[in-house]
């Protein structure tokens, strides 16, 4: 399936959000992290049961495990950036886990730079600033989106 990004385009402003394609919903992935963890203690239970009370601890062990891995994915699943070219102005914002910046400068200054090799970030330089952006698009489309950017940025840079 193809990596689709939002690409609204306005009378006078231009805009993308890059999102990661999660491919669970939180509630979903809740669902399967509670499920797992049911299955898990009722296994160690039953052995326990049996008389193999040291399957316990290790189920809770790896309900810990699961508890963790689930925090990491839960506080980058919503992580995005957000491109705003506009007629004297350009805005990336940037989300990542706890963390929001938010930049703003003159488009006329901005210059994007892709060097089309793998895993090489979409780059915006504006004097000695530097920001990489297309952290979330597949590398096959980062050319795409690095045209796009530069050609919204000449059109509002020209007016």
């Amino acid at each position: 399936m193809r990596y689709r990004w939002t690409h609204v385009v306005e009378q006078e402003e231009r805009q993308w959000l890059l999102k990661r394609n999660c491919a669970l919903t939180p509630r979903q992935l809740a669902a399967w992290f509670a499920t797992l963890g049911v299955a898990s203690m009722g296994i160690a239970l039953f052995f326990a049961m049996q008389g193999a009370w040291l399957v316990v601890p290790f189920a809770c062990v790896e309900l810990a495990a699961l508890g963790v891995a689930f925090f990491v994915y839960a506080r980058h699943a919503a992580d995005y950036e957000r491109i705003l070219v506009g007629p004297r102005r350009l805005v990336v914002e940037r989300s990542v886990g706890s963390d929001f910046d938010r930049i703003e400068c003159e488009p006329g200054w901005v210059r994007v730079e892709y060097a089309g090799t793998h895993r090489a970030p979409v780059r915006l330089l504006a004097g000695r600033r530097q920001l990489e952006v297309g952290r979330f698009v597949p590398d096959e489309q980062r050319r795409d989106l690095a045209q796009q950017l530069r050609e919204s940025l000449a059109r509002s840079g020209s007016t």
